[in-house]
């Protein structure tokens, strides 16, 4: 069916702060959890499945922390949903399943570097606004 659980939309935003914060050293997960406002134990479980899954570095010791192993315009948000909740729609039929195709679509279609460049633009127009 269409099920997508906390999981993503808290890994979509951690990895939005990383691009912002840390691109070119490692950042903390601490740092990323208390940004974003996600608990850490829960930041850390998602954190270790899209480092196995080849998206993330991690980095140990008193500079460690959290780096993207890709670039993140080659990172889809749709790869990151299913990495972590599951194929989108894997079960649902009729028009169900269209409604998934369209999801999909949708997800494919934009990369977490061009959220991270999005997050940055309002950032700086929120500045103009003062």
């Amino acid at each position: 069916m269409l099920s997508i659980t906390t999981k993503s939309p808290y890994a979509i935003q951690a990895l939005t702060e990383l691009g912002r914060a840390g691109r070119d050293t490692p950042v903390p997960i601490a740092e990323l959890a208390r940004r974003r406002e996600i608990p850490i134990q829960f930041l850390e479980q998602l954190f270790s499945v899209l480092r196995r899954a080849g998206l993330l570095r991690s980095f140990r010791g008193v500079k460690g922390g959290y780096a993207f192993a890709r670039e993140p315009s080659t990172i889809t948000v749709l790869e990151v949903v299913e990495l972590l909740d599951g194929k989108l729609g894997n079960d649902a039929d009729g028009i169900f399943a269209d409604a998934a195709r369209a999801a999909r679509d949708v997800l494919a279609s934009v990369t977490l570097g061009a959220l991270i460049e999005r997050e940055e633009r309002e950032a700086g127009n929120a500045m103009y606004h003062i």
